[in-house]
């Protein structure tokens, strides 16, 4: 069905696509390649939510070259009005003979009316090629479109015997600094960086990424159910802060939101955040990809919860004997109750290991 010249059309495409892959929140990140005779004539990528989609800028450097031509994009033309015209029509004006997608856009505003508005003017429509690669290029918008919420990725820092603190929970630093640049590159993709009080208090991060080229900060989210958190913590500072909290406070919630945070009231019963409840407000809100940083406490709350999709671990080749685990969570009765996750990502940092691994059985975008 498709030929070594697509596939290497498609890759381009994708190389393309990852372009944006600091930028483009809440959008999809998209590439598009024009060819005609064997040769590439227009390129473009997304760049950020309001600016031209990949197509429209392939086929403005394809210009009359773009009829009769092949585009190949990452993810299924749109088809209906947003901040831009849709994308299917302006693949139809340029009268391109055959369009390849990588993948049917999850949206349902769109999902497969793209690609049947180009069938339906007699264009060679073609699905699917590469379509892994481009799920994993936008895990987070095929999460938020599929299932409302975000893709939740979790990282932690912890020596070889499985501690991320000392008992006193000191924990700067256990990585070296190839790893906390590394982290920094995934907070950068991120749509937002989410924390808890307790990693608040004893640490003061600021949450930013740093070190890394990037148009935008993400947005930092706070678990703080009873609004703990001192005015003059650095996270208040700088890009956006959202506070998810549970109990109401009118004194320090005025004084939060004069600092110009913003309060997210979800309580659970408990007098705690109800952290299900948070995941699909984000989603509401247009989260993608969500970093979570957090302590032993609210990163074993949301893996007990199910909310976490996959395990960002960075592991130091070095021994506390003693000290804090990374994840608050209870024993199983037996083995075969354990949380079980399969590894996608096995690579050297620096001196360190950064590991990737998912959830098996939950129905997550493939």
């Amino acid at each position: 069905m498709f030929t070594p010249d697509d596939h290497r059309f498609m890759s381009r495409a994708l190389e393309l696509a990852g372009e944006g892959l600091f930028s483009t929140t809440p959008n999809p990140r998209v590439g598009c390649v024009i060819v005609k005779d064997g040769l590439i004539v227009g390129e473009g990528w997304h760049r950020r939510a309001g600016e031209p989609h990949a197509e429209v800028l392939a086929l403005a450097q394809a210009a009359h070259q773009a009829a009769g031509a092949t585009a190949y994009v990452t993810l299924e033309p749109c088809s209906h009005f947003g901040r831009t015209p849709p994308c299917a029509d302006a693949l139809v004006g340029a009268r391109v003979a055959r369009v390849v997608a990588a993948m049917e856009d999850p949206n349902p505003s769109v999902n497969g009316r793209g690609l049947d508005r180009l069938r339906a003017v007699g264009i060679d429509v073609r699905c699917g090629l590469l379509r892994q690669e481009a799920i994993e290029l936008n895990i987070g918008f095929v999460s938020r479109m599929t299932r409302g919420r975000p893709w939740v990725r979790a990282k932690m820092a912890t020596s070889l015997d499985g501690l991320s603190a000392l008992p006193d929970g000191r924990s700067q630093w256990i990585t070296g600094e190839a790893a906390r640049a590394d982290g920094h590159a995934w907070r950068a993709r991120a749509c937002a960086i989410l924390t808890g009080i307790g990693t608040v208090r004893d640490d003061d991060p600021q949450l930013t990424v740093r070190g890394i080229a990037t148009s935008r900060q993400p947005i930092k989210v706070l678990v703080d159910s009873r609004l703990e958190i001192d005015l003059n913590a650095r996270l208040i500072a700088g890009a956006p802060l959202w506070i998810a909290c549970a109990v109401d406070q009118p004194d320090k919630a005025r004084e939060l939101l004069d600092r110009g945070c913003e309060l997210i009231h979800l309580p659970n019963g408990s007098g705690k955040v109800d952290l299900g409840e948070l995941m699909a407000e984000l989603g509401r809100r247009g989260l993608n990809e969500l970093h979570a940083e957090a302590g032993p406490k609210l990163a074993g709350s949301l893996l007990r919860e199910g909310l976490v999709d996959e395990l960002l671990m960075y592991v130091a080749p070095g021994l506390l004997g003693k000290g804090l685990a990374a994840f608050d969570l209870d024993a199983p009765a037996s083995l075969d109750e354990r949380m079980q996750l399969h590894f996608t990502g096995v690579e050297r940092i620096g001196p360190d290991l950064r590991l990737l691994a998912r959830f098996s059985g939950r129905g997550l975008p493939t």
